[in-house]
């Protein structure tokens, strides 16, 4: 299972219960609300039916055609994206095959070195698509992906699918890390306002602190994968004072860790997590923060839920789904985020995740699906389809998503985020660098770090790390 999908799956497990119930799909109708392949918009188009055949038309008849995909969402994720294909199969006769692994992220490398890949595959991550690439079995996209990409993606989106200058891969989901969950009914009697900048943040912080509270909770505990909360951290603070070009630097290695920008990111983040004042509320004191899971640090913000210990949570989108089932959550609810602010208001740095669409065949019927799969046509049937089976819990950056398909409030939240005009987006930073430090000595030493080694050990050590070629 990749990193990213890891911590996904991880986040929903606590909260996900028996498989959602597939939708009932109509036949093929001829009602025009959808959208064609080239992206004319949906609006409210159900995930199902409602749609007219003949805007499926521009993709043959693939009658007696099969397109197999794998991927590592598994259930109760992967009902919606097999429904949100439904209508693409009625239309066009193809089948859809999609088959879902724990162990993705292995055995599709392992698969692509033998020669046997699937047709296609969700990749939720550049890192291991540039893997993929590198076996020599991934295909390029038809030319109507790449232009689709371009109508309904911006550049970083585009550039995230890319490697070593040529496009693969289409955007399919995304996810917000740069949140702050809070409660808007605590927030509102305590008489707290949301911050707008890195300075209101700090300032609320220590109102919370002069009121007799600890502000913060943080949980970094995830198995093998214990750690990775803290590089999110790290990662949104580079963003915010160091900008997204030391970001981009960095992220590919020409920035060393050891770098004084970097150190100065981490030593923000100590402000807050090493901070006794400032954590670990509810829990325990800062080294608690490396012995509690993840999903549970941020639980005790809910005052319906015998917590209101916590006021403030640092945590991905898909943290909504760890909550209890009918918890509150929205702007005036019990439960709620904020975006985490920049130096300066206007300032719009935001992190995130994703999820990308990689194939390993040419055939007809795999550029139809692969061109369909990259409009506003199907990210607003998959949207519908999340809504109706699973309750939400999936968004993607594609402009032509209609928000009206969207149930739940951190769904909007996170879509309004990613539209802003002046959102500078960022995938996360250790999906993207070497495994041995991505995925290995960041998590490790950030642990480190939280139970009390120095920062300059810290870097140090995760710079020794970096493969030397």
């Amino acid at each position: 299972m990749t990193r990213t999908r890891l911590r996904a799956r991880q986040g929903v497990a606590l909260a996900a219960g028996a498989a959602a119930i597939a939708l009932v799909f109509a036949g093929c109708s001829s009602d025009d609300n959808g959208g064609g392949g080239g992206g004319t918009g949906t609006g409210t188009a159900g995930a199902g039916g409602g749609s007219d055949c003949s805007v499926y038309s521009q993709y043959g008849d693939l009658k007696g055609k099969t397109v197999t995909i794998y991927a590592g969402i598994v259930a109760p994720e992967d009902q919606p994206y097999v429904d949100s294909f439904k209508q693409f199969e009625k239309c066009t006769g193809v089948k859809v095959n999609y088959t879902a692994d724990k162990n993705f992220e292995q055995q599709v490398l392992v698969q692509a070195k033998a020669g046997n890949p699937p047709d296609i595959a969700i990749v939720p991550q550049p890192g291991l698509l540039g893997q993929l690439v590198a076996t020599g079995k991934v295909v390029k996209p038809p030319q109507a992906v790449a232009d689709n990409v371009d109508k309904w993606f911006g550049p970083d989106w585009k550039k995230y699918g890319t490697v070593n200058g040529t496009f693969y891969a289409a955007p399919s989901g995304a996810s917000v890390k740069s949140l702050v969950w809070y409660s808007p009914k605590q927030f509102k009697d305590a008489g707290y306002e949301v911050p707008k900048t890195l300075d209101e943040l700090k300032a609320l912080s220590d109102k919370m602190v002069a009121d007799g509270n600890k502000p913060w909770c943080a949980g970094i505990n995830s198995g093998e994968a214990t750690g990775w909360p803290i590089t999110d951290w790290v990662e949104d603070f580079v963003l915010r004072l160091d900008g997204a070009d030391v970001y981009d630097k960095w992220v590919s290695g020409d920035v060393k860790f050891t770098d004084p920008q970097i150190v100065q990111a981490f030593d923000a983040v100590g402000a807050y997590l090493k901070n006794s004042e400032y954590v670990n509320a509810g829990i325990g004191d800062v080294k608690s923060i490396a012995t509690t899971t993840f999903q549970e640090a941020g639980l005790g913000i809910d005052p319906t839920q015998g917590g209101g210990t916590c006021w403030l949570h640092r945590q991905a989108s898909f943290y909504a789904a760890n909550f209890p089932k009918g918890t509150n959550i929205g702007p005036d609810g019990d439960v709620y985020a904020f975006y985490l602010p920049g130096k300066a208001e206007s300032d719009h740095p935001v992190l995130g995740a994703g999820e990308f669409v990689t194939a390993f065949s040419d055939r007809p019927e795999v550029q139809a699906l692969q061109t369909f799969w990259s409009t506003d046509t199907w990210a607003n049937l998959k949207a519908k389809a999340s809504s109706d089976d699973t309750g939400g819990g999936w968004i993607s950056a594609n402009k032509g998503l209609d928000e009206a398909n969207l149930v739940n409030p951190i769904d909007k939240l996170s879509v309004e985020i990613l539209k802003d005009k002046n959102t500078v987006f960022r995938f996360d930073g250790s999906d993207q660098m070497p495994a041995a430090v991505g995925s290995g000595a960041f998590w490790k030493q950030a642990t480190s770090w939280i139970t009390g080694q120095s920062t300059q050990d810290t870097v140090t050590k995760i710079q020794a790390a970096w493969p030397s070629s």
